[in-house]
């Protein structure tokens, strides 16, 4: 039996906001002709910059076409689209055909902000990475990555001189579902170009909510370590596969450190929307913002976050928490690593 105080917990990580979904299909303006009369809208990169917050959305297209799309919000609620398509200056030079770019992930990261992305190529997935000032232009400053891979998230500063990033590995593929992975990999380098893989992280738990597992959005600097939200694959449920949100805590100094796994999801399907959709039964986090950070940078405990996610491959939706709560359930398991 749980204590009272952690079902608690569990319960408050999972506060829907109550304008749920706060993007749909029917909020994306026509974009000739690439997007008219779109299919979904989803799994959107998230960033707070000054007082505006930005979504970089993956919006489908009728022809299953994948595109990149701004919107801004004053509340991070309610977002006004933008009506053109986000290109990355110089993608256009990239050897080999591109299929798609979507699941984009932004970090600031030395004044900057760097996005990594997926790319479906021929031979599979790989993570390109893109800069941006202003959210205007876009530059794409190349392929970081020589093998089938998704979910790479950038760490928002240097650790002992080098940056770090989260990825996962495409070596496996789950029923009825697309290649995926069951790990997650620490990675660095000293240009943000060429990428060493240096530790594993955490495997997926077979049997258990999160079999198939990848990174969500960019980790948080805590005083108690990094908090990374993940999203776990229940693939055991015969003709469904479950997707859901969980968190780790890891070392600050040395990020291959696991202080803490969440035992339970965060997140998981139970609302129509989330249930129904393009792909049923999927919250995929990929969008997190911290409203209160102290004058080193670090995210106040007591700080409210916005996690936003995409729903059923279909509609976005956002989940309310703090970065306690977050925290104390990375911190609640006992179950294997």
């Amino acid at each position: 039996m749980y204590p009272q105080s952690t079902i608690r917990n569990l319960q408050s990580n999972m506060n829907r906001h109550t304008q749920n979904p706060i993007l749909t299909r029917t909020d994306i303006p026509p974009i000739p002709p690439e997007l008219v009369d779109v299919t979904s809208v989803f799994n959107p990169g998230a960033i707070k910059d000054g007082n505006t917050y930005r979504l970089m959305l993956r919006v489908q297209s009728r022809s299953r076409e994948t595109f990149l799309v701004m919107a801004e919000s004053i509340d991070g609620v309610r977002f006004k689209v933008e009506n053109k398509i986000v290109h990355f200056k110089g993608i256009e030079n990239v050897v080999g055909k591109v299929y798609h770019i979507y699941d984009a992930r932004i970090t600031k990261l030395q004044g900057r902000f760097y996005i990594m992305f997926a790319m479906d190529m021929q031979d599979g997935c790989q993570l390109g990475l893109g800069v941006t000032d202003d959210f205007k232009a876009f530059d794409f400053l190349g392929i970081t990555s020589n093998e089938d891979i998704r979910n790479g998230v950038l760490f928002s500063e240097k650790i002992k001189g080098k940056y770090y990033r989260m990825d996962r590995p495409n070596k496996s593929r789950h029923s009825g579902g697309p290649t995926s992975g069951s790990t997650i990999w620490l990675s660095e380098s000293e240009n943000l170009l060429d990428w060493q893989p240096t530790a594993p992280l955490i495997d997926g738990r077979f049997h258990y909510w999160d079999e198939y597992i990848g990174s969500g959005p960019p980790p948080v600097k805590t005083r108690k370590g990094w908090l990374h939200v993940y999203h776990g694959v229940a693939g055991h449920f015969g003709s469904s596969n479950i997707y859901q949100g969980g968190v780790i805590l890891l070392d600050l100094n040395n990020p291959a450190i696991l202080l803490g796994r969440c035992r339970c999801n965060i997140l998981e399907p139970r609302e129509i929307w989330e249930l129904a959709g393009q792909v049923p039964n999927v919250t995929f986090p990929s969008g997190i913002i911290v409203e209160k950070l102290d004058n080193e940078g670090f995210a106040l405990e007591n700080s409210e976050v916005k996690i936003y996610y995409g729903a059923a491959d279909t509609s976005v939706g956002l989940l309310l928490t703090t970065i306690s709560e977050l925290i104390d359930a990375a911190m609640e398991g006992s179950m294997p690593k």
